[in-house]
């Protein structure tokens, strides 16, 4: 299943369906929660919670869905051609989304490590967003972080 999609990454830029959009998006995110060679369930939740959201999916569609992505991080290409079939799908406003996305799950578990930095900032680079945008989205990723952990309610 994954080779087909691996081989779309790896030819020529074509536009991605739908559905490989969805699963190159949250194999992003899991490549960015696994960057500093952890994965905390609260990096694993984020990106469910983020992929229900943006994507109108039911908790057991969103946990499906990152786990198909949680394989597929492993054996996709260098994160420069998986980012460029991103950035070829996806509109530059969206783009902005995905990376306040990336943010959100980079500070999900509480600690900031220069590995998850240095990937956002790359994957921000290859997505064409400037870095007074990738500053305020994670302004907001980090604003709406607090905004969870002080909210009783969940």
């Amino acid at each position: 299943m994954f080779s087909d999609f691996l081989n779309r990454l790896t030819g020529a830029p074509a536009p991605l369906p739908e559905s490989d959009a969805r699963l190159a998006l949250a194999a992003l995110l899991v490549r960015c929660a696994r960057a500093d060679g952890e994965y905390s369930e609260a990096e694993r939740n984020r990106i469910g919670h983020i992929l229900a959201m943006r994507y109108g999916l039911s908790p057991f569609e969103a946990i499906a869905l990152r786990g198909e992505a949680e394989t597929l991080e492993t054996e996709a290409p260098d994160t420069v051609r998986f980012t460029r079939v991103i950035k070829d799908a996806i509109p530059h406003d969206e783009r902005l989304q995905i990376v306040e996305a990336l943010w959100q799950v980079a500070l999900a578990d509480g600690t900031h490590t220069a590995d998850e930095d240095a990937l956002v900032r790359l994957v921000v680079r290859l997505l064409g967003v400037g870095d007074v945008d990738s500053a305020l989205a994670r302004q907001r990723a980090a604003n709406t972080g607090l905004a969870r952990e002080g909210d009783d309610s969940a």
